[in-house]
Formats: C-alpha cells, structure tokens, sequence
C-alpha cells in the first residue's frame, strides 16, 4: 500500500520551517511600529501549528527512505502546499486580499515568476515586501536543490546528463539532498549578501537592497516599488545585471570553485554560449536603440544588457516599458524568454542545455543525410549522449510547447485577447514574469485577470517550475502501479 507518510513529515518540516521564517517580517513591522506586525503572527501561528501537528502525525514513518512515487509527490507538494500557507499574511494583512489573488502572488513568489497581482508597492509595510523577497529567495534555492538532486535521479527532461557533474545521488535521497542543500545554502547566501551591500553601495537604501539582493540571486523580479528597478536607474542596472547572470550559472561550478577546481566553469559549454548569447542579443538590442529611437551608446547599451538578462533569465525586472521601443524588441524579448539560464542556477524556462542538445541532434542527423554510412553521435561537452537523454530533451521540448499551446487556449476560453493569453502562458510556464499587452505587461500587472485565468496561470506557474513532467507524471495510471 502506498504509504504518505515520509512525505507528509517532510512537508510538515518545511511547512513549520516557512511559519518561522513568517517570524522576519514580523519583527520588521513590529520595529516600525505600523501595526501589521500580528497579521504576521496570527499567520505564523497558523502556519507553525499545522506544519508540527503534521510532522508529528508522520513521525512513525521518519526511518524510512523514499521510493520513487513519494519522491515525485514530495517535489511538487513542495511547491503546491507551501503557497498556500504562503499566501496567508496577504490574506489577513494589508493587501486585504482575496484567496485567489493571494494563493497566485504566493505562487509566483515560490516559483520565482515574478508575475504580481498587487499595485501601490511604494506604500505597503515593510513586512509584506520582505515577505514577497522572502518567498522567492526560498524558492531560487529550492529549485537549484531539485534541479541537481532530484530531477537527474527522476529522469526528468534530459537532466540525467548531469548525474555524475559534481554528487554521487545514487543513494537515498535526502540524506544526499542535505549535504549538497548545506554546500549551496553557503555559496547562495553569500551571493545575496554581496548582491545587498553592492546595491547598498552604489545608492540604493539598505532595506531596498535586501529585498532585491533577495529577488536577483532568485532571478524571481519582485520589487519595492510599483516601477520595479525603473526607480533605481544607473550603475545598479549593471550591477542587477551581473547578479542576475551569477544567478543563472550552474551552481555546481560555484562549488567546484570553493573547492579549488577553477576550471570546470570556464569549459562549460552551457555557460560560453549563454554568455555569448546574452552578449549578442545585447549588442543588437543597443544597436537598435541608437538607429531607430535616437538612443545614446551608454543608456542604449545598459537599458538593453539590463532588460535582456532579465527577461533571458527569467527574473523579470523592468526598467523602461521596452514595448514603447517598437515591435522588434517587443517579439525579441518574447522569444528570448524561451531560452532560459543553465541547469542547476535559479534561472527558468527550457535551459540552454536542452537548445544545445537539440542542435546536437539535428547536426547529426543532417550528417547521416549525406554520409548514410557513417557513423555519428550526438555529443554534449565532448561526451556522447544517449538515446535515452536525448528522448527526454525532445519529450521536454514537445511538452513545453504544447503546454504553453493548451494554457493559451484555456486563457483565451476565459475571454482574455490574443497578446495578453498567449503572452500571460508563455510567462507563466516559463516562470518569466512579465507578460505583453498594455494590462500584463511590464508597466502593468495582472490584477485585472479574472479569477479563472489566475488559477490556471497558477497552475502553469507550477507545472513549468518543476520541469513539466515532475508534474504530469502523477496524473499517469501508470505513475501508480508502478
């Protein structure tokens, strides 16, 4: 019999861990005396209780490891039971607001979208920004947890590849999970913290500079203030920039680089052509600017490195309404956003390992067309792929695209337009932010969706976070007789 109960214990912890964290904003709130410091607690209180009465409820069953169908259960539970307790102080604090847009805000915070439900940023408490940084900083460090632990071992989208990159996890799994969850917890924190005194540094005030430390390194894009990172143009641009790309580099490199082994991250093929492509979309960004709105060398150059990391990242910020510029940037930047950092960052969308995989394959079968004789393998990083990597990048890629296919007919069911349905789907599933349109754009926000558009882009959010089909397997009669 299918047992829940070593997943439930682990929910209950991490659910019970989330409340005490609840504990920051509240001592924030209650230090500036503004009063919303017991929606904190009440919250807290809440979320404690539950997660402890059902840690102990699961106790019995701590000693035992988990199998296949619990460990997919634990991952997305994780991130569909913590927005729920997550979503609490909007609910009961400032914000007064409903389930659905609280459940929403709280999704995009844990998996790091950045799409927002809430406008007047400039004049909410303290607490609730810290918490909305919070949510995605937690949720930045979970994902590089799933995606270097969890997904090779599942199989997941071709991440096998990278099985054998830095951890030997063919053991029980989360004893495994907490050596390496403890070596990144280190490296992430350190990050963020010189990611807030950069920003603190170069002018922007210290709790600001927490709060987007927090929202780069998780390459999430909740801001302080309505304008997003509109409000701190300037050398931050640049600085925000280089974080978000540290963001979006694998983080087995970072600890291979503590460990003394340099090398591994200047021949990272993942992270040359994700450089080089960033740099090349900048360059032609900044050329467009200069050419065709009158835009100066500087101002074009770091609007465009600025706006081209953050949506090719997945983080989200925005500093200018980039739809003013014209209709190229406008479909540059869509499309841009499909492509994703590395595997093992905090990054979303498809990844560039999987496009790098995709190539691999159509060069080699382009090479059997004219050389039916010869013999030629897919290769990645000088190592030949197998049939079976290569079987599940493809799976990944028709899974995504479909994904996004049926979101944006569904959006569209609900009486949204054309732009705004499949713009809202392709940020949704690829965890982007921002969508198109003059309403979900990056000068708007999607309060103005209705609330049936908002749980499936709630939904989306999820499915795309954890690789898709982490998700869609559980819906599979197969899954459980297994």
């Amino acid at each position: 019999m299918f047992d829940l109960r070593p997943v439930g214990y682990v929910l209950g912890l991490l659910v019970s861990v989330l409340g005490a964290t609840m504990l920051l904003p509240m001592a924030v709130d209650l230090y500036l005396q503004n009063g919303h410091w017991q929606r904190f607690a009440e919250s807290a209180l809440v979320t404690m209780g539950i997660g402890g009465f059902l840690t102990l409820a699961c106790a019995n069953a701590v000693t035992r490891g988990l199998g296949l169908q619990q460990t997919f259960m634990l991952t997305t539970g994780v991130w569909l039971v913590l927005p729920v307790f997550g979503a609490l102080p909007f609910m009961l604090g400032a914000t007064g607001a409903s389930w659905t847009d609280a459940f929403f805000e709280a999704m995009s915070g844990l998996t790091t979208t950045g799409s927002t439900v809430f406008s007047g940023l400039d004049d909410l408490p303290a607490g609730l920004l810290l918490w909305r940084g919070l949510l995605q900083w937690f949720g930045g460090i979970g994902i590089i947890v799933v995606a270097m632990v969890f997904l090779p071992e599942l199989r997941v989208g071709g991440m096998q590849v990278f099985r054998s990159e830095a951890f030997d996890t063919m053991g029980k799994i989360l004893p495994r999970a907490t050596e390496i969850a403890n070596r990144i917890s280190v490296i992430y924190l350190i990050l963020t913290v010189m990611c807030a005194l950069t920003y603190a540094a170069l002018g922007m005030p210290v709790f600001d500079a927490v709060v987007h430390a927090m929202t780069s390194l998780s390459t999430g894009g909740f801001s302080t203030h309505d304008a997003s990172f509109g409000a701190f143009q300037g050398p931050m641009e640049y600085a925000a920039a280089v974080f978000m790309i540290l963001a979006s580099l694998p983080f087995v490199r970072y600890i291979q680089l503590v460990a003394g082994t340099a090398r591994p991250i200047f021949r990272d093929s993942q992270i040359r052509a994700y450089l080089v492509t960033i740099l090349t979309l900048t360059l032609v960004t900044t050329v467009y600017r200069m050419v065709v709105n009158g835009d100066h060398l500087e101002h074009g150059f770091r609007e465009g490195i600025f706006n081209v990391t953050s949506i090719i990242s997945g983080t989200g910020y925005a500093s200018v309404d980039y739809q003013l510029w014209g209709s190229f940037p406008v479909v540059l930047f869509f499309f841009i956003g499909l492509i994703g950092g590395c595997a093992g960052s905090t990054s979303c969308s498809i990844k560039v390992f999987r496009y790098q995989m995709l190539m691999a394959s159509i060069s080699t079968q382009v090479k059997r067309l004219y050389a039916p004789h010869g013999v030629f393998e897919p290769r990645f990083e000088g190592r030949p792929v197998s049939e079976d990597v290569l079987n599940s990048v493809m799976a990944f890629f028709v899974l995504f695209f479909v994904t996004l296919g049926v979101v944006a007919v569904l959006l569209g069911l609900t009486g949204l337009d054309f732009v705004t349905a499949v713009s809202g789907a392709a940020t949704a599933v690829g965890n982007i932010g921002p969508g198109l349109g003059p309403e979900i754009g990056p000068a708007g926000n999607f309060a103005g969706l209705n609330d049936t558009a908002k749980w499936i882009l709630s939904a989306a959010m999820l499915i795309g976070r954890l690789e898709l089909m982490l998700v869609f397997v559980l819906f599979t009669a197969a899954f459980w007789r297994a």
